[in-house]
Formats: structure tokens, C-alpha cells, sequence
């Protein structure tokens, strides 16, 4: 049974609040956004790019996604969770998470935490493309997500992830502690969150 909370985001053109849901699930219908909204969109995008000749190195890191394949990947294993925000009748944010992470943070080290694999918003939504997003929220949605289901599992709002450079910034905001580069995994910067800031973050959000 899939679980449906009712959020609230931010339309960026008036000011007003949103009523949105976020499902702790990805279903077939997100992967049809995914597919026939979200990859047009960002088709046009790369073609802009690519006609202003910007270096590939400046592209949306994350444009070859198949977010598809990554929930194929996980289906069916328990350790394994996938959420959504919904709005508008869109896909406006997915993410895919597990719970098998440990901590590094000296505070918390070999502790348990929900590590996020993976985060992303619609690409109208993200303001590093160069435009205004239509809905702000949709990503600190999906971590507040991230950190309740920590909090559910008894790992006190820990989590982990691995960020991309564009999203960086995202994360630090957030309050996430930078861990550094990680030689490992192509040398992205990990972050994590304690517990203390968990709390902290979900009063915020």
C-alpha cells in the first residue's frame, strides 16, 4: 500500500503555496513522466546547450538517468525505497534511497542511515539550468522524506549521500555535513547528516 502525504511548494511565478503529494513509492505513472515530460524537456535543454556551444562539462550532470532502470534494478528488494512529489497532475521530483548505509562522521561512525542513491527534480523545477523553476521545495521535500524514513527505522534522521557538483550547494544549505571527496566513487563529495541536525532540519521543513 502505497503511503500519500499531502506537502504544500512554492509556485515561483505568483508566491503561493501548492498543495502537492509526496508517495513513499515510484510507480509506473512516475516512470511515464519520467519518460514522456521529463526527457523532452531535457532534450531541448541539451540541444540549447549544445547550440550555444557549452562544454559538456556545464551540462546537468545527471542527463543520462534512466531512472527505468534503476527502479527495475531495486524492485522487490525490501532494503531498497522509492518516493515521489506529485503536482499539477506531474511527476514534479523523484528519489530512490536504502537503508543499508553507515555513518563517517566521527560523531555518529558505523551507525546506521538511509543513503540516498538517488535524487532528482523535474528539469522545470531546477534553477541550475538557467531558468526560473516553476515549484521550489520539491528537493528538500525529498530529503525531509529521506530523513523521516531514517527516523522511522530507528536511525534518528541519519543520512548519507553522495552528491554531484552541480547539487553541492543544495546539500550544504541543507545543513549537511561535508565529509570531502571520495576517492571511491569518483571522487563526488559525501555528506551526511547527524542526528542533532536531522531534528533541526525536520522543524524547519
Amino acid at each position: 500500500m502505497v503511503e500519500i502525504s499531502t506537502i504544500y511548494l512554492l509556485d515561483s511565478a505568483s508566491g503561493d503555496a501548492v498543495e502537492a503529494e509526496l508517495r513513499d513509492a515510484i510507480e509506473e505513472a512516475q516512470l511515464i513522466d519520467w519518460q514522456t515530460r521529463w526527457q523532452p524537456a531535457l532534450i531541448d535543454i541539451l540541444r540549447d546547450l549544445a547550440k550555444r556551444g557549452v562544454p559538456m562539462s556545464d551540462w546537468p550532470q545527471n542527463w543520462h538517468w534512466d531512472w527505468r532502470r534503476k527502479t527495475a534494478g531495486v524492485q522487490g528488494l525490501l532494503a531498497f525505497k522509492g518516493f515521489s512529489v506529485i503536482a499539477g497532475g506531474e511527476t514534479q521530483g523523484l528519489a530512490q534511497v536504502n537503508l543499508t548505509g553507515t555513518g563517517r562522521e566521527p560523531s555518529h561512525a558505523g551507525k546506521p542511515l538511509v543513503y540516498v542513491d538517488y535524487l532528482e527534480v523535474a528539469p522545470w523545477n531546477r534553477p541550475d539550468l538557467g531558468f526560473a523553476p516553476r515549484l521550489r521545495g520539491v528537493g528538500s521535500t525529498l530529503l525531509t522524506a529521506a530523513v523521516a524514513l531514517s527516523e522511522d527505522e530507528g536511525f534518528k534522521g541519519r543520512i548519507g549521500l553522495h552528491s554531484l557538483p552541480q547539487a553541492d550547494d543544495f546539500y550544504r544549505k541543507c545543513g549537511m555535513t561535508e565529509i570531502g571527496p571520495d576517492p571511491a566513487y569518483q571522487d563526488l563529495i559525501y555528506f551526511e547528516m547527524t542526528a542533532e541536525r536531522a531534528r533541526a532540519f525536520l522543524e524547519e521543513e
